[in-house]
């Protein structure tokens, strides 16, 4: 015998809450996996999603063992006359009672926050407010006695945010002056999914089991209550779905579309459930599909608006069975997979620039997913959980876009993809890659370059900008005359001049134009003989808030003033009016020599490479953009191309377009890569002047530059690049950019950088545009490329939510163009807070040694 008890409980909060705020940051993202948890989406309104959401809700808690089922209705129009969370709460109530459960059931139904309206609708107060949304706190409770006592299921089904009008929500939202941004919902909904079951996920019991749903409103891409579309405000948790098709005239094409978009954002579909309308579009669906996703099919749903449904619901539990068993298999099979994934990986993958040995297999991090500048990585410390972490790495240099860019992204190539899979290049135009050269001439090559030459990555666009040098130098000093390669040409060879502490990529003919170091030694470049003569440039950093210049021992002079040794502010680094001080003569003085000592050497120096202002790969280092101007005056005077490797420093990197803003000076040649395309596929552009491109016509096509990829200008990359550069100097799409397009804010925050360049576990600071960057103090082999001195610093700010890899003892922080400065002053927080960690803990470990 089924006993019911039922307790009512309605309480009402005249405490207003201000307008909601997110001027706190929201804390990390923070997913449980000790249950499925699933996203209902529907291809439409009123295609039946709480239906579902009710069957899976009987189907799983209808059962001999004891579960726990969580409902979550983030989003409600409509209310109270409309509220999906209490529908849920009422059927499952009364199926309950029909088919006698033996276990009892606590069912709950909560409303938590509402707009005012909706608070004068339920309380008769509320009227003459002025502030937005309120905490409404409305809770019903119905006990449930089955046939035998003791340990029982539950029921929560709670509305996160209800609006009285019954429209889309962001017009419900508006029209009653209840607008919540999307960060508090996200931050909501975790709160709901981290405690919604009443006990936290790492401590359930073996015997119970556990649901939940989250139940969107409308369709895929109906907005939410900012505006947002729903498929983009709920994709940080990129939660696996259960898309809710329609079984009616059209539903096909409106199924389709809502399972393209869900896929087109990374999630992942369990299912497609419907009700059947007679018209058989499973089959077609089936068909579209290739099965890649089950379908169910429901039957009819009754019209008449009287009917109770439950009869409805008998008819259909073996279809919500089967669903309930889709799903949990889905979830056991994702779980497993992300266990083994560390394993497997380190059996099989070879990682670049990684000692294998030392890599145990805790230390390798399962990336589940990216959203914008974060990625959601899977953990397991005793309890398995989804959690965030912002990618300080920008994906190896190359990201940039924030979660709208890579939607947009992802939107663009595929269209790129259907519209022109991959054309092959010579000879051919088409609108990605002629729309890429035009945009990239009128940006980073304004009033210089005339040409764009295209290929796949940074290292061969070095290679390529190298052969265009070399061919300019051998035409304009005579080393070729007509373009015929004689006799005495064949016996040129042809260096560079170069910085030491330079980086150009990994393949051989970069390699050789860069100057000795752990990247090109025997170990690793066994052909390497370093052509070139490779300078030691002038570097400037941070220590205890001053900018401070360091000259190597080759450039310090007695005379230098003691006003050029350091600098107050990073603006007078850059400061032209440097050109007329001593310290420009002494460079220029410094730099005339050494192009007269090579100019008697047998080999001629035939090209002038450098990486504009920052050394990446060599430990970011500030070159002395002084030092830098004058050197390419020097070269360009004696008719040496200049070449500057934009690989890194190109598109907003450092804070300008171009990195030649900053030294107000232009290159013959420019190479440019991972920033270009927002990181999302690998393109390079190898920028040339008029002048270099007409050393290479001629009558023969031997003349030509015989240099190419299969994929060069491959319309996905040329795509993804045009998009990225239009969006990142867009003050409208970027809103760190100026209002004149030029530069950047300031993203770092400058007490916290001044802090940080004064502890005591830091030698220097550099902080430019997207980079901030330090080098810990540290001796012997504690110093350097191979140094592990900083690793438990880097352990510390993963777990803070921090995905850092260091450089030896340099730990780099970097941003995107359009990270909010707020996201880069939370990282220096955690920063300053590691740097504490780590100090004490080499003091402990010091005086350990000392005992």
């Amino acid at each position: 015998m089924l006993r019911l008890r039922r307790n009512f409980h309605f309480s009402r909060h005249f405490l207003l809450l201000k307008p909601f705020s997110t001027a706190a940051p929201p804390p990390p993202l923070h997913l449980p996996l000790s249950h499925p948890t699933y996203i209902v989406w529907g291809s439409n309104t009123s295609v039946g999603k709480t239906l579902v959401s009710a069957g899976l809700a009987s189907s799983f808690l209808l059962s001999d063992s004891p579960s726990h089922f969580l409902f979550l209705k983030p989003i409600q129009t409509g209310f109270p006359s409309d509220s999906d969370s209490r529908f849920v709460f009422h059927k499952l109530s009364s199926l309950y009672r029909r088919r006698h459960a033996r276990l009892s059931l606590l069912a709950s139904d909560h409303v938590l926050n509402a707009s005012l309206p909706v608070l004068n609708t339920v309380s008769g107060c509320g009227d003459g407010s002025e502030l937005a949304m309120c905490e409404l706190g409305r809770y019903e409770e119905q006990r449930l006695v089955g046939e035998e006592s003791g340990l029982g299921s539950r029921l929560i089904c709670k509305t996160m945010y209800a609006w009285k009008e019954a429209v889309s929500p962001h017009l419900a939202a508006e029209r009653e002056s209840g607008v919540v941004d999307d960060a508090l919902v996200i931050q909501s909904l975790q709160s709901c999914l981290n405690s919604g079951l009443g006990v936290s996920g790492e401590s359930e019991g073996a015997e119970t089991r556990a649901m939940c749903l989250v139940e969107t409103a409308g369709g895929v891409a109906s907005p939410g209550p900012s505006g947002s579309l729903q498929c983009d405000l709920y994709r940080p948790f990129r939660l696996p779905c259960l898309l809710v098709g329609d079984g009616r005239l059209g539903g096909i094409s409106g199924t389709i579309s809502a399972y393209e978009t869900l896929k087109l954002r990374g999630y992942d579909v369990a299912a497609i459930i419907f009700a059947d309308n007679g018209l058989e579009n499973e089959v077609v669906l089936s068909s579209h599909l290739r099965d890649r996703v089950p379908i169910l099919v429901l039957p009819p749903i009754p019209v008449d608006i009287t009917d109770d449904l439950m009869d409805w619901f008998d008819n259909s539990q073996k279809v919500f069975d089967s669903l309930k068993e889709i799903m949990l298999s889905a979830y056991s099979k994702r779980l497993n997979g992300l266990r083994e994934m560390p394993k497997k990986a380190k059996n099989i993958f070879w990682w670049p620039f990684t000692q294998h040995k030392l890599v145990p297999d805790e230390a390798v991090t399962v990336i589940d997913s990216r959203c914008g500048e974060n990625f959601t990585v899977f953990k397991d410390q005793g309890h398995e959980f989804m959690t965030q972490q912002f990618d300080a790495c920008a994906s190896w240099w190359t990201q940039g876009p924030d979660a709208a860019l890579q939607t947009e992204l992802a939107s663009d190539m595929g269209y790129a993809a259907a519209r022109f899979g991959h054309v092959m290049f010579p000879e051919n135009v088409y609108e990605p890659a002629l729309e890429c050269a035009e945009l990239l001439l009128a940006g980073v090559g304004k009033d210089w370059a005339s040409r764009v030459y295209f290929s796949d990555n940074g290292s061969t666009a070095i290679e390529i900008a190298l052969k265009m040098a070399f061919r300019k130098f051998s035409i304009d000093h005579g080393i070729l005359d007509s373009q015929e390669c004689n006799a005495e040409a064949q016996r040129t060879e042809l260096m560079v001049l170069a910085l030491n502490g330079s980086y150009h990529g990994d393949t051989l003919g970069a390699m050789e134009a860069q100057a000795p170091s752990c990247y090109t030694g025997f170990l690793q470049q066994p052909w390497y003989s370093g052509r070139g003569v490779f300078l030691d440039p002038p570097t400037v950093y941070m220590h205890g808030g001053k900018w401070y210049l360091s000259l190597p021992v080759g450039l310090q002079p007695e005379t230098l003033r003691l006003e050029n040794a350091f600098f107050n502010s990073r603006d007078e680094v850059f400061d032209e009016k440097r050109d007329g001080s001593d310290l420009a003569e002494i460079y220029s003085a410094y730099l005339s020599q050494q192009l007269s000592y090579s100019s008697k050497s047998k080999s001629l120096l035939g090209a002038l490479i450098m990486e504009p202002v920052i050394q990446g790969a060599g430990g970011m280092h500030m070159v002395d953009p002084l030092f830098q101007r004058v050197l390419v005056k020097e070269c360009q005077d004696k008719k040496i191309p200049v070449i500057f490797d934009e690989v890194f420093t190109g598109f907003w990197r450092l804070g300008t377009e171009t990195a030649a803003e900053l030294l107000h000076c232009v290159p013959d040649i420019a190479c440019f890569a991972k920033l270009m395309t927002g990181g999302i596929i690998p393109l390079s552009a190898t920028l040339a002047s008029n002048s270099v491109f007409e050393s290479f016509i001629g009558d023969s096509k031997l003349a030509a530059l015989l240099h190419g990829h299969s994929y060069s200008a491959h319309a996905l990359g040329c795509t993804a690049a045009a998009k990225s550069i239009k969006w990142f100097k867009n003050p409208q799409t970027n809103l760190n950019i100026n209002s004149e397009g030029t530069s950047l804010r300031e993203l770092w925050d400058e007490n916290l950088v001044y802090e940080i360049s004064s502890h005591p576990a830091v030698k220097r600071v550099v902080a430019l545009g997207t980079l901030f960057a330090l080098e810990l103090q540290a001796d012997g082999s504690n110093a350097g490329y191979a140094s592990l001195y900083a690793r438990s610093l880097l352990l510390k700010l993963r777990e803070d939510g921090i995905y850092t890899r260091p450089l030896g003892n340099v730990i780099y922080l970097m941003c995107g163009p359009c990270t909010k400065p707020d996201s880069c002053s939370q990282l220096l927080i955690k920063l300053l807070s590691g740097l504490d960690d780590f100090i004490s803990e080499s003091r402990e470990n010091l005086e350990s040694c000392h005992s």
